[in-house]
């Protein structure tokens, strides 16, 4: 009995520091980076938060990408209805496109399909900081010759500083780093 309560005991221990670990290299925000070289063949923002379209559509619009991909939108979202809450310009109306992928490893294969009709070498990711690292695993597990730029952005509703004082912040980082291990079994399995 002592060592099957050891056993849960050490288990637990390494989940709680593998979930502290998780989120203390959570990927900063880019603000400090010069945008001046940054620069892809195409972008590609998941839905989740205004934050990350509007993100990606001032990326676009200052011609970062060539074109851009929204992907995760509901069914009944067009194109111009994103346009509007995104308030996308002119490059927004020529070189955007949407997909319906319902996770993020429906994000990725979307996305996989749309870089290779496009002949894309470069991807510049928009998502969460906290969604990011389970991001670019889906997204290199389907994209490995592709070359995938991480742009993280900080949304209104999760504060990750202090995280461990706000429990709506705990739910959301513990479903986060939950998924995250998924991933890492999933995209191993699948090589």
């Amino acid at each position: 009995m002592r060592v099957f309560l050891a056993l849960i005991f050490l288990v637990l221990l390494g989940y709680g520091l593998g979930f502290v670990l998780f989120v203390s290299h959570l990927p900063p925000t880019p603000a400090s980076l010069p945008q001046t070289i940054l620069k892809a063949d195409g972008i590609v923002a998941l839905t989740g938060g205004n934050e990350r379209l509007d993100t990606a559509v001032a990326l676009l619009e200052r011609g970062v990408g060539k074109r851009l991909l929204v992907s995760g939108v509901s069914q009944e979202t067009t194109k111009e209805t994103v346009g509007k809450v995104s308030e996308g310009g002119p490059r927004f109306r020529c070189c955007a496109d949407i997909d319906y992928a319902e996770d993020t490893h429906g994000n990725a294969e979307e996305a996989a399909i749309w870089a290779r009709q496009n002949h894309f070498h470069s991807l510049l990711i928009v998502t969460g900081r906290y969604h990011m690292p389970r991001t670019m695993r889906e997204f290199s597990a389907v994209l490995p010759d592709v070359s995938l730029i991480a742009y993280p952005v900080d949304q209104s509703r999760i504060d990750l500083s202090g995280w461990w004082r706000y429990p709506r912040t705990i739910g959301v980082l513990h479903r986060e780093y939950v998924k995250y291990l998924a991933s890492l079994v999933t995209t191993r399995l699948a090589r």
